[in-house]
């Protein structure tokens, strides 16, 4: 049986990143690649510090849950077949297929062009371009490779570990922390900070192995309350501290306050929506079925708004803000009915084979 509040956890989560996007083209923190403040007031900021510790975490976390239910039905070359026209067709071939678009406003935004010398050859500024399109697709880049990852791990563990699992409790999953922690100190790729290996792959192994476990999620749904009240405190601690700081990279990124916060938020959410949010309607179908394609399609034309806004007119900040917002969200989700009714293209671009 599906699990509704899975679904509905990764929807909720990837609105929130398309809303973080939009603030984050303009904040006034992290403005290498962006297009920078265009208010004065930066108190819109603040939800960059309260969504980037947890809301990436809880995706991969989400995906290793997803693995389990996958694989205890399914045969691993399935799986394999499966992620890979899922998550890797997407992320290779799409980029190669669609990525100059959004390289082209990315180069366009950060003022890449300027340094590019006018001789070098079409097809080495093609590849260029694929390559600085990549943009949001590196999260299911990552998945892919810790989905095959995980494989390995099955064969060596001989499930040992889920036997270690179904003891699991909520002081489990608080004390988990720990390893996240541990884990984001390491294997974090240089200049590109988004690539966060260590700690996401780990997120990814407790989903697979402790968050499939009946009594944990139980024991989440139960005190849910106490844990959101704990994630709220430290949350607004951690933003008072590192406010003003680059919250994307290190020492931040992996500070022991940003990592408790982190958790403990990612505890809280599966553990509220298990308890509100385990159920279908409308809308939740309606956002299960084009999460994925918003994820994939917002930032081009939130970046191609904003950067056409910005160059070309003189409107005030906040408007800008709200039609760059308008732009990622429906435009993500136009480029997304279009894209999946044109056969081969929407198995480059989204991994749909009808």
């Amino acid at each position: 049986m599906r699990k509704s509040y899975i679904d509905n956890i990764r929807s909720l989560t990837i609105l929130l990143v398309v809303l973080y996007h939009v603030i984050y083209m303009f904040n006034h923190v992290a403005t290498d690649g962006v297009i920078g403040p265009v208010t004065a007031f930066h108190g819109q900021d603040t939800l960059q510090y309260l969504l980037y510790p947890w809301f990436m975490v809880i995706l991969f976390i989400l995906s290793g849950m997803c693995s389990r239910f996958y694989l205890e039905k399914h045969t691993e070359k399935e799986y394999i077949r499966a992620r890979t026209r899922k998550l890797l067709v997407p992320s290779t071939i799409g980029v190669l297929v669609f990525g100059w678009a959004q390289g082209y406003f990315n180069m366009a935004i950060s003022h890449a062009f300027d340094n590019i010398p006018e001789i070098i050859p079409e097809p080495v500024l093609y590849l260029i371009l694929c390559v600085s399109g990549i943009g949001v697709l590196w999260t299911i880049q990552v998945m892919w490779i810790l989905s095959m990852i995980l494989l390995l791990i099955r064969k060596l563990e001989k499930g040992r570990l889920s036997v270690l699992a179904e003891k699991a409790g909520i002081l489990t999953a608080l004390l988990l922390g720990i390893l996240i922690y541990g884990s984001a100190q390491i294997l974090n790729m240089p200049v590109i900070c988004v690539y966060r290996f260590g700690i996401y792959g780990m997120a990814f192994l407790t989903g697979y192995y402790v968050f499939t476990q009946e009594k944990v999620i139980k024991e989440l749904e139960k005190y849910w309350l106490p844990l959101l009240l704990a994630a709220f405190v430290a949350g607004i601690l951690y933003t008072c501290v590192y406010y003003g700081k680059n919250y994307a990279v290190e020492p931040y990124v992996n500070s022991p306050l940003a990592v408790l916060y982190g958790w403990l938020m990612c505890l809280a959410v599966i553990g509220g929506m298990k308890r509100f949010a385990d159920r279908e309607s409308r809308v939740w179908q309606l956002l299960k079925q084009k999460s994925f394609g918003l994820y994939v399609f917002h930032y081009l034309p939130l970046s191609a708004c904003s950067y056409a806004l910005y160059t070309y007119t003189n409107l005030p900040g906040i408007l800008l803000y709200v039609l760059t917002g308008l732009a990622a969200f429906f435009g993500g989700l136009l480029l997304y009915e279009i894209v999946k009714r044109i056969p081969g293209v929407r198995w480059c671009l989204l991994g749909l084979q009808r």
